[in-house]
């Protein structure tokens, strides 16, 4: 069966559709994590110009986003992975994170890290498998019973010589 392609496009995580995916998101961590803290974007990344959110689009149907906010000059975190329920188990949030990946390392990052929880099985499975290790809580993470934190070192952009 051949693979369902995303096209991928960076947009303000302001936009509408940006809220919207994350929207879903948060009230799909919500429903995970009652009364905890949802640790999503900061007011400053709407104007940094280094913070990069990308949408999805399945023919044109946004399906999934994922952000990438810069930590240090070459550590970036992976932030809002978020794939929309109806389109789940399809490599969709693999594509996703390849596509951040690819862009982190393009930009010059050397390290993504990122954070997920406890109670989501599946975000923890696409990072081992993707070759994340786990690390101790870092920034915001610290201290959160709910937090596992992950790293992942990038092989430099090769230049055609």
């Amino acid at each position: 069966m051949e693979h369902e392609r995303l096209e991928f496009s960076k947009e303000p995580p302001d936009s509408e559709i940006a809220q919207a995916l994350i929207g879903e998101l948060d009230a799909d961590l919500l429903t995970r994590y009652p009364g905890q803290w949802i640790h999503g974007l900061h007011p400053q990344d709407v104007v940094d110009p280094d913070f990069i959110f990308v949408v999805a689009r399945l023919g044109g149907e946004p399906v999934a986003c994922g952000a990438l906010r810069k930590l240090e000059t070459d550590v970036a975190e992976v932030k809002r992975m978020f794939v929309r329920g109806a389109f789940r188990k399809r490599g969709f949030s693999r594509q996703v994170l390849q596509f951040l990946e690819s862009t982190a390392q393009s930009c010059g990052y050397r390290t993504l890290k990122l954070e997920t929880g406890t109670l989501q099985p599946e975000a923890n499975g696409l990072y081992e498998s993707s070759g994340y290790k786990p690390i101790p809580p870092f920034g915001e993470y610290v201290g959160n019973p709910f937090s596992i934190c992950f790293e992942k070192r990038l092989e430099p952009v090769q230049e055609i010589v």
